[in-house]
């Protein structure tokens, strides 16, 4: 495993690294993500043993141009309401963090889709991940760089760390902006259909598009895209999340790390603490926004977890985010690192 940086050179470098089938992690401005040619059998099944991913969890290819979308997807087997849809939105949207399901075209190997008929593609809004892509075949499948299952790395460090020699080079660009994962819009069926929150929020898309469909965070579902499994996003600490009333009726524990949204919750949940004698460590004791904001807490969100889950505690208990812009990505993130446990 080697360390690259953006330069021309390096970039380059992975780049053709990428066509000769190795496998390159590059940040995007959500996640880093493990990037192997879209194309390539081998490949493809290297990233799935690098994760431990199973092979029914689709992948998500990235691209760095609009032309190569039809290169990929079908759109002609979109009814004309659709094809109008997508149009506005990868006008309108891309390139930023929103994938979007298409029905796919032969070209694009199974084993990126795990057998289905679509296909999901992306087209990231950063600069290294975008020239890595033109530079390399044009396509690149990408999943987050992380083992499967675990939370989702936003600095090179995170990749390091979990992938290790599993990974052939890593490209470091520093923390990412958006910091979850983008939203999986499905446009294969009939009505559009959040499959996953994301970097971008429900009424970005239909101020576009008019009303989608959002079932929510439901545990198993039909796995057309990836980040739908029950339990997902974990750091190896047990996290149970809470709604700010229940959290903020729960008494300090040692060895507990209580992560707050805002210090809207957590500052009188600290005056009651004092007030009854226990005065918590300040080190056991966060908060994903001091704003209150959630695009700010979305930022934080993984690289916070990264940094809670090395301190070794007994448990992390989670407020939950208010349910307005990026808070359904931040509770969909949190809800599966629980394990769809919530706490009292």
């Amino acid at each position: 495993m080697e360390i690259l940086s953006t330069t021309e050179a390096d970039i380059r470098r992975a780049a053709e690294a990428l066509r000769r089938g190795f496998l390159v992690a590059f940040p995007t401005e959500t996640v880093y993500g493990l990037g192997a040619d879209a194309f390539n059998q081998t490949a493809l099944a290297c990233v799935f043993a690098a994760k431990g991913r199973p092979r029914f969890d689709p992948l998500i290819i990235h691209i760095a141009a609009l032309d190569t979308l039809d290169r990929l997807a079908d759109l002609s087997a979109l009814t004309p309401d659709l094809r109008e849809k997508a149009a506005i939105l990868t006008a309108r949207l891309w390139p930023g963090p929103l994938t979007l399901i298409l029905p796919k075209r032969s070209v694009v190997p199974d084993l990126a889709t795990s057998g289905l008929p679509t296909v999901a593609l992306r087209f990231p809004d950063h600069p290294a991940a975008q020239e890595l892509i033109r530079l390399s075949t044009g396509a690149l499948a990408a999943p987050s760089a992380n083992l499967f299952g675990r939370l989702s790395p936003v600095r090179m460090e995170h990749v390091r760390d979990q992938l290790g020699e599993q990974v052939d080079f890593i490209i470091d660009g520093g923390r990412t902006a958006v910091g979850v994962e983008s939203t999986v819009l499905d446009l294969s069926g009939g009505i559009p259909c959040i499959l996953r929150p994301g970097g971008v929020s429900r009424g970005s898309i239909e101020t576009l598009i008019g009303a989608v469909e959002f079932p929510g965070t439901s545990g198993e579902s039909k796995l057309v895209s990836p980040g739908l499994l029950k339990s997902h996003y974990a750091p190896w600490t047990p996290l149970t999340l809470h709604s700010p009333e229940a959290i903020a009726a729960l008494p300090y524990t040692a060895g507990e790390i209580f992560l707050f949204f805002s210090p809207a919750t957590r500052n009188p949940w600290l005056a009651e603490q004092t007030r009854q004698g226990v005065v918590p460590p300040p080190e056991r004791i966060w908060v994903l926004s001091d704003s209150g904001t959630t695009l700010a807490a979305a930022a934080n969100l993984f690289d916070l977890l990264h940094e809670l889950d090395y301190l070794g505690v007994s448990c992390i208990r989670a407020e939950e985010a208010p349910p307005m812009e990026l808070g359904p990505a931040i509770n969909d993130r949190l809800f599966r690192a629980s394990g769809s446990i919530r706490g009292a």
